[in-house]
């Protein structure tokens, strides 16, 4: 009789927990990875659109950034077969310095993977990289 009790009390906790709705790290951790997505599609315009103050970038630093991470993806192709894949490694909130750390993983063509770190902030509803 116990051990029913703790099931139904475990099946109620899970229950709970899915009816709570996305925390922030998973909400950080999709956007960012959406935003590496844009990077590895060639899409750099909406890549710079998901870092912090974008809105407010002089047109040349803006074209600058664009120009670097079309030559980091081209660089990426030719070292390692490009980026195949973005892959969500784990996340966490640092609640002193207000944001949200994102481990993703890059899978490169040539079958390697690299692990990087996106600091992601909340502004007005929508995360960005910091």
């Amino acid at each position: 009789m116990k051990k029913l009790v703790y099931l139904v009390l475990l099946v109620l906790l899970v229950s709970f927990a899915a009816c709570s709705g996305p925390t922030r790290e998973e909400l950080a951790s999709l956007a960012a990875k959406g935003y590496y997505q844009h990077l590895i599609e060639g899409d750099y315009d909406h890549f710079v659109e998901g870092r912090l103050m974008a809105d407010s970038l002089p047109a040349d630093y803006r074209s600058q950034l664009i120009d670097g991470y079309s030559q980091f993806i081209a660089q990426q192709q030719k070292a390692r077969g490009g980026i195949n894949e973005v892959r969500i490694s784990r996340a966490f909130t640092d609640s002193t310095q207000q944001y949200t750390s994102v481990m993703l993983i890059l899978c490169y063509g040539d079958s390697t993977t690299e692990e990087v770190v996106v600091p992601m902030v909340e502004r007005n509803g929508r995360w960005m990289m910091k």
